[in-house]
């Protein structure tokens, strides 16, 4: 093993795990929609998954509803070999979320279940010792019985040696408590999280449009993050942690749908973060990642070769 892979599991992944309904057309808005078609969902579990596609050991820990759609979930999250054993299945449907299909950023509509009920027992002995990396959501953060379940694991995680990750990817209609959301993340931040933001989720967050992509990972930064990755849509992305840091360019891509952009590239800087390299090459594992999921109307194929994903060093 190299880099960082000292440990059973590479990830960690909590939170949701959900049904996408994305609008089969381009479309500004779900008043625009007809017709959507059935996409696996949410974002640590994309992730995960797209950790397993590039051959990470990764483990999934969230909650289903028991009906068809939480059995067709987790069938579809195994079939990619992310390791499910903790995914609970309980009595409030499957969360599902309306999307639109779109080139730019997306508008959602959430109906929530099941997410949100993520509990302290679902979390194995001595779990934390056995993971290298810990990561979460802002959405999985944004309700309880989860949020408090989530923090008291990120804390443990923590104490273990784990490397904490977060997607601060916030939205006020998921999160009504701007202020709260701003606590945790400062929160989770100071144990030394590896964070990435998207500067729509930003403005989100923060009340105020992103100006400075420096500026703002100085601001996570200094909350005590090891490092901090701002993506900027079409521009490209800014990385940053205390000995360098740099801006990518994004580069031109035929674009079929952003939905999953974001967590293709963090599961690309991730795996090449557990590789070991430098932090320019983690920018651009998430950039070729990211062009991979954006050329890519629903999931990316079962495995992805880590060879293509690495071939701009």
């Amino acid at each position: 093993m190299s880099g960082r892979r000292n440990r059973k599991y590479d990830i960690l992944a909590v939170g949701e795990l959900l049904i996408d309904l994305i609008s089969t057309d381009f479309a500004d808005s779900l008043d625009d929609v007809q017709d959507f078609r059935r996409i696996q969902g949410g974002s640590p579990a994309n992730m995960c998954m797209n950790m397993a596609r590039l051959g990470n050991r990764s483990k999934l820990l969230a909650s289903l509803g028991k009906d068809d759609m939480g059995s067709y979930l987790l069938r579809y999250v195994q079939s990619v070999g992310v390791d499910c054993r903790d995914v609970r299945r309980v009595d409030n449907p499957t969360t599902l979320i309306l999307v639109t299909r779109s080139r730019e950023v997306s508008n959602f509509e959430a109906y929530r279940g099941a997410d949100c009920e993520i509990a302290d027992e679902q979390f194995p002995a001595g779990i934390f010792d056995e993971v290298t990396l810990f990561h979460t959501t802002c959405f999985a953060l944004s309700r309880e019985p989860a949020q408090g379940s989530i923090m008291r694991a990120a804390r443990k995680a923590a104490q273990s040696g784990c490397r904490l990750s977060i997607d601060a990817n916030y939205a006020q209609k998921i999160w009504n408590d701007q202020h709260q959301a701003r606590q945790l993340v400062s929160e989770y931040c100071s144990y030394g999280a590896l964070v990435k933001v998207s500067e729509v989720d930003w403005a989100r967050l923060y009340g105020a449009k992103l100006d400075d992509p420096e500026q703002a990972a100085d601001h996570f930064l200094k909350l005590g993050a090891s490092e901090a990755c701002i993506t900027l849509g079409s521009e490209g992305c800014f990385v940053a942690n205390s000995e360098t840091r740099h801006f990518l360019p994004s580069r031109k891509v035929d674009v079929k749908d952003t939905t999953g952009a974001g967590d293709a590239f963090w599961s690309g800087y991730l795996t090449a973060w557990l590789d070991g390299e430098a932090l320019l090459n983690r920018a651009k594992a998430g950039r070729r990642m990211a062009e991979l999921k954006l050329a890519n109307f629903g999931p990316l194929p079962r495995r992805v070769p880590k060879e293509e994903v690495y071939a701009d060093f």
